[in-house]
């Protein structure tokens, strides 16, 4: 075996210039891809040596194969040693107090802790909050986040939450490899942001000349013939580590160098895996059999371990070597640890950071781990159960994959089921599925042990879990006959409710709730949950009638059931019902909830219905209870510990924010809570709705459909109806803003069928107005007409007073239309008015609106002081684009309207006409785009981009960021 240096770094010369790059002007954001073996580690380890010494800190963490439900483990590992560079206590963040229980190393460098919060996604939000804080403080700083691709869903959203909004001074680096995976290792939820340098570094493999340039320098010779380069390539596939370990397993001498059959010793056929298995049974060879005990034990704990561990692990090799013998014991002579030693001083293990030893790549361990004869490897598995079960926190996941490979099922099923339950416990969810969908997979797991796991995994589900990991095998195992009737009725209902809720999806998920009731006969308790559930009619195609069946029916089980937390949460729904349908007898409903009743399950629910009654009385405008209802659910939740339903009113409350012209800052707020909503679409539909909608206001087209189809016009028939219907007519709006009448008319015509057919009207109130607007410059005046009769009928009678503030201004379009000026501007002032009153000051701006120009129409003189308000009104919210429409037509009508002064002051600083141009160039818009969103001619704006190049300092566009 040859003695070789260690490996340089090869043709990677360009990569290492764009990482040393990115990771020196922050903040920015860094993938390393490549395939296993290709050499990321050795790039980012070659650019942080490359760094100015001192001049940040580094701070690295390692995503593992096996891991234990410790959610972002392989970040807080990172964070532990930077306590040197930490400020005093009282000079950091508070928020960064809630990691004392997290960084033990760190607690008396942290604040105090500060009171726990009884949500656990509101905890995890103040966690991850806390976390940037102390990155901040460090800064500047790079994170290495090393193997992505076996990260935890938590680390991966607290990557996500990082990435989105990193310290000024943060760069986060991080390994993965892409095998098999087509979707972006940060997952699809990541959005680059703009101030963010994001850089994808891909590695790929080595051609001949840089195998060349590699094997020369391992073997420290400059004669490797062409015919030996080519062959060495040809077998390694240009995979640097493998190029390694094939050198390290040549003779020291290389006699014959320069014959390509100097590699015959490979396997025949290129592949990583069998000639790693060849290069490391060479490597094995020479190692005595202390050492080579110390390396199988290694692999069969696969991860990095102690001594203690590895030594136990690797029993007595003497006894190993006798044919025959039983399996070894425990080493009593201390041969274990002098080979550990040795297999280090080889090269064949590594040591790992807090006294632990391994391979240094998971190909190396998999080659040793396949070449272990059978019975040896479940032997040594066996004894890796016993050392692991005698620590005094025994690793669940571990020892339940020990006991898989060493045959002893029940164990397994034991031990597994434990990790799942004790992961669940602390928060893991993502593991505890992981754990149980990983035994549900195992075509060698006993059919008296699936029922039982696959209830646990649907329940899991149904609290909150990403739903992309179990719909698949919940339906799979339903495919099934092993079920008992009732279990199978309740995995369907936990199934319905993962598609409906997390999922997002109510056409997949209310038939799967359905089928679940016919299974359900004889337990009327999940029965009544499952209608209770269809009778929400935000969900589903299904009539107001069929809802107020189901509700009638779930009501029907209550009343023969003794159970208070099944009433509570069956009259939660019903006070829902009443109040999203705008019925009179709401309030007398909600009154009804047992707010003060002493049992936590049952406030828990009185707590998920104030949640929804604060959403449903958003939706009808009924703003004043609907922040009663906020705090009053908020309170409960807290109580009791109430966790979906919390979450929930935080992003309705976005909407409400909107509805109420609290814009200021709104976008920042709304993204934000969107970064800690990636699993749940339910919670995050409001937000794209918002997001849509301010979009629309500043003229950013693209950007507002991009949201709407988010919030739901993707598949608005198993999406929110109430934020469907609001978002179409957000799309309606935004046709017509373009001048697009036929496009505008269709999506107002399919979204009014949508809604017809549901038979709330009262949830149009964002819809209406601009679908008869959208009919009747489509020529379709009839149409328009009887959608006004219609809409009147449908909220007659109804408290819901943004549906009756918006029929006004919908009859305000259609005289307007007819046309009839003079009943027009009545009509409108009359929404105005009502709009004021709500208050909504973004409709009630787009009334006053409507209002001037039936005025203009006749004549009126008033026209004009009704457009400045109105452009006055849009410019306090933040609506650029409706702004610049009421401002072009004053300098029509020839009266001069001067912009509104920003708040900065001197020779440099923009205008607010300047801040507007070069908001909408940052965004990319060409000259003439920003001339249509701002009503002005091309040549004005192509004065004002180079007014602002200028008075920014910069040569061209892509140099303009968004003013702040």
């Amino acid at each position: 075996m040859s003695i070789v240096p260690p490996p340089p770094l090869v043709g990677r010369a360009t990569e290492l210039r764009t990482l040393i790059d990115a990771v020196t002007r922050p903040p920015a954001v860094v993938l390393v891809e490549g395939e296993a073996g290709i050499g990321k580690t050795r790039l980012v380890r070659a650019a942080l040596d490359r760094l100015p010494s001192g001049d940040r800190a580094v701070l690295l963490g390692y995503c593992h194969q096996i891991r234990e439900p410790f959610p972002y483990g392989p970040v807080f590992e990172a964070l532990r040693d930077i306590r040197g560079r930490l400020p005093a206590a009282h000079r950091l963040n508070p928020v960064t107090g809630a990691l004392r229980d997290h960084l033990p190393e760190l607690a008396g460098a942290l604040p105090s802790s500060p009171q726990p919060l009884d949500d656990p996604r509101a905890e995890r939000h103040r966690v991850f909050r806390a976390i940037r804080a102390l990155l901040a403080a460090v800064g500047p700083a790079v994170l290495v986040v090393e193997d992505l691709h076996w990260a935890d869903d938590g680390t991966l959203d607290l990557l996500r939450f990082l990435a989105g909004q990193p310290p000024q001074g943060l760069a986060v680096v991080a390994t993965c490899r892409r095998d098999g995976v087509t979707g972006p290792p940060l997952g699809r939820a990541y959005r680059h942001q703009p101030d963010t340098a994001s850089v994808v570094v891909r590695l790929t493999p080595l051609d001949a000349s840089g195998v060349a340039s590699l094997a020369g320098a391992l073997l420290e010779r400059s004669d490797l013939s062409p015919g030996f380069v080519i062959r060495l390539h040809e077998r390694t596939a240009g995979i640097p580590f493998v190029v390694e370990e094939l050198v390290r397993s040549l003779p020291a001498a290389l006699p014959g160098a320069d014959d390509p059959d100097a590699l015959d010793r490979a396997v025949d056929r290129a592949g990583v895996p069998l000639l790693l298995r060849e290069a490391m049974a060479e490597r094995m060879a020479g190692l005595s059999p202390a050492a080579a005990g110390a390396v199988r034990a290694a692999a069969v704990l696969r991860l990095p371990a102690g001594e203690q561990l590895i030594t136990a692990v690797g029993g007595d090799p003497a006894a190993q070597d006798k044919a025959g013998r039983g399996p070894a014991g425990p080493d009593p002579n201390g041969s274990g640890s002098a080979g550990l030693a040795e297999a280090l001083r080889a090269g064949v293990l590594h040591e790992h950071p807090g006294g632990r030893y391994g391979f240094r790549h998971a190909l190396a361990q998999q080659a040793v781990y396949d070449a272990i004869p059978g019975p040896e490897r479940r032997s040594a598995h066996v004894r890796a159960m016993a050392a692991l079960a005698a620590t005094d926190a025994p690793p669940l996941v571990q020892l339940a994959f020990h006991a898989r490979q060493a045959g002893d099922t029940d164990a397994w099923v034991r031990h597994g089921t434990a990790a799942a339950q004790q992961a669940a416990a602390l928060g893991d969810t993502a593991l505890a599925v992981e754990v149980v969908e990983g035994m549900l997979d195992d075509p060698d797991l006993p059919v008296r042990d699936r029922g039982p796991l696959v209830l646990m995994l649907s329940r899991f589900a149904a609290t909150g879990l990403s739903h992309q990991r179990v719909v698949r095998l919940l339906r799979q195992v339903l495919r099934g006959d092993f079920l008992s009737r009732d279990v199978r009725g309740e995995v369907r209902l936990n199934l319905g409710v993962v598609l409906s809720n997390q999922a997002g999806d109510a056409a997949a998920g209310r038939p799967e709730i359905m089928a679940a009731l016919a299974e359900l006969t004889d337990r009327p308790t999940l029965a009544a949950r499952g209608l209770a559930s269809m009778a929400m009619p935000e969900w589903g195609a299904e009539s107001l009638a069929e809802h107020a069946e189901w509700m009638a029916r779930a009501e029907a089980l209550v009343a023969t059931a003794d159970n208070p937390e099944l009433s509570a949460a069956v009259l939660a729904n019903r006070a829902s019902f009443e109040m999203t349908t705008g019925s009179p007898g709401a309030f007398d409903v909600a009154a009804r909830l047992p707010a003060g009743d002493p049992r936590t399950g049952v406030r828990r629910e009185v707590a998920r219905a104030y949640c929804n009654l604060h959403d449903s009385a958003t939706t009808v405008g009924l703003y004043a209870a609907a922040e009663r209802f906020a705090r009053e659910g908020r309170r409960l939740a807290v109580e009791t510990g109430a966790q979906y339903p919390a979450f929930l009113l935080d992003a309705s409350a976005i909407r409400r924010e909107w509805l109420t012209g609290r814009w200021d800052g709104l976008r920042d707020r709304a993204a934000s809570l969107g970064e800690s909503a990636t699993e749940t679409p339910l919670v995050a539909v409001d937000l794209w709705l918002v997001l849509g909608l301010l979009a629309l206001a500043t003229g950013e087209w693209e950007e507002a459909v991009r949201q709407f189809h988010r919030a739901g016009l993707d598949a608005p028939e198993a999406r929110n109806v109430p934020v469907v219907t609001a978002a179409a007519g957000g799309l309606v709006d935004l046709h017509l803003a373009r001048g697009a009448t036929d496009e505008a008319a269709a999506e107002a015509e399919a979204a009014v069928a949508r809604l017809r057919r549901k038979g709330v009207w009262v949830w149009g109130a964002s819809l209406v107005p601009p679908a008869v607007a959208a009919f009747a410059r489509a020529g379709r005046l009839q149409m328009a007409a009887e959608l006004v009769d219609e809409y009147a009928a449908g909220i007659a009678g109804r408290v819901a007073p943004a549906a009756h503030a918006a029929l006004d201004a919908a009859r305000g379009a259609l005289a307007a239309a007819q046309p009839r000026h003079a009943e027009a501007a009545a009509f409108f002032a009359r929404a105005r008015e009502a709009y004021a009153a709500l208050p909504q000051p973004y409709a009630a701006a787009r009334a006053a609106e409507g209002e001037a120009r039936s005025r203009l129409a006749l004549g009126d003189g008033a026209a004009a002081a009704g457009f400045q308000e109105a452009a006055e009104s849009y410019g306090r919210l933040g609506a650029t684009h409706d702004a610049a429409r009421c401002r072009r037509v004053l300098r029509d009508i020839g009266v001069d309207v001067p912009l509104p002064r920003g708040g900065r002051r001197g020779a440099g600083a923009l205008s607010q006409r300047e801040r507007e141009v070069a908001r909408l160039v940052a965004l990319g818009r060409t000259n003439r785009e920003i001339a249509d969103v701002l009503f002005l001619s091309t040549r004005t704006v192509e004065t004002h981009v180079a007014t602002v190049l200028r008075k920014l300092g910069v040569r061209s566009r892509t140099q303009i960021a968004p003013p702040a």
